[in-house]
């Protein structure tokens, strides 16, 4: 049953196009999505909290002379002063320029991690539900047996043996990715079975098109708002992944350094040293609530009923 919240988000949404077409412009759906992504304050919030932590995670290394493998043998386990923002570790290592590092490769892998099991949940999800029968059956058993799956075990088992200081963000990626696409794969899939019988998919399939470009010309665009969602929301699924992994110490390999490894060393002296713990804690919390606000706004200028926000 439609509520009267909902039914005045639609008629709101329709508001916005009569009112575009009387001053003779007709607004497209993207330009729709964006003015009441824009309205969202609480998406602005995360634009501006994201685009902070970019700016730090790219331009960050320049605004110290300490490099994150440097160490200052005059200051060990020193609070923040002039020479280093955050303080210092047991090392002497600059607490800021390691936040930098941590932040860049916690990104890194966030990004990297989301665009890969994305595009694996679209393949698999809308392949599964366009070829239907023993394909079908096959990949939603797949699926349901890599959900039972202990992931966290196996992901710590196997990065603790494969991989050295250098490729450790690599396969870190690889193994995240391969265990974090099933839910979306099963909700993509759910959707392209209502998409693939519309008119314009079975005219496509009629006239002998190839199945691939019945897939990506007509099906994933009819999806990609979810798509859109999913891939924002498992930046900050990827990013809370490696910082567990990296605080038990099964992913990022000591020299290299990420949030989680530095939480991870600094949470014993959380009370002594403080600043060994605040500074990662606080970029990553700001990190994953951005991100959130972010996948949250989005999801409420897509969908015009959402009862979470996202006015027009």
């Amino acid at each position: 049953m439609v509520t009267d919240e909902e039914r005045r988000e639609v008629l709101e949404l329709l508001a916005e196009e009569v009112k575009a077409q009387q001053v003779g412009k007709r607004l497209s759906r993207s330009q729709l999505i964006f003015r009441r992504f824009a309205r969202n304050k609480t998406a602005v919030v995360g634009v501006v909290g994201i685009i902070v932590v970019l700016f730090l995670a790219i331009f960050g290394h320049f605004l110290t002379p300490w490099g994150y493998l440097e160490r200052d043998r005059t200051h060990y386990l020193m609070p923040p002063d002039g020479s280093h923002w955050f303080g210092t570790n047991k090392q002497g290592r600059d607490m800021f320029s390691m936040t930098v590092e941590g932040m860049r490769k916690s990104l890194m892998i966030g990004f990297a991690v989301a665009a890969l099991q994305t595009t694996i949940a679209a393949i698999v999800g809308t392949a599964a539900a366009y070829f239907g029968g023993l394909f079908d059956r096959f990949a939603t058993w797949i699926i349901d047996l890599m959900l039972v799956i202990p992931s966290f075990l196996i992901l710590a088992v196997v990065s603790q043996n494969i991989g050295g200081e250098d490729s450790s963000v690599f396969w870190l990626i690889i193994l995240i990715a391969a265990f974090g696409w099933m839910l979306t794969a099963r909700v993509v899939r759910a959707l392209t079975m209502s998409v693939k019988s519309l008119d314009y998919v079975n005219a496509a399939r009629y006239m002998s098109v190839p199945s691939r470009v019945v897939i990506a010309r007509h099906i994933i665009p009819n999806i990609s708002s979810l798509l859109i969602i999913d891939f924002t929301l498992g930046v900050a699924y990827a990013v809370l992944s490696e910082t567990s992994l990296s605080y038990f110490g099964f992913g990022i390999k000591d020299p290299q350094v990420s949030l989680g490894s530095l939480i991870g060393q600094g949470q014993a002296a959380a009370l002594t040293h403080p600043w060994m713990f605040v500074s990662p804690a606080l970029v990553l919390v700001l990190m994953l609530v951005s991100v959130n606000f972010i996948g949250d706004g989005l999801r409420d200028a897509i969908d015009p009923t959402s009862k979470s926000g996202g006015k027009a």
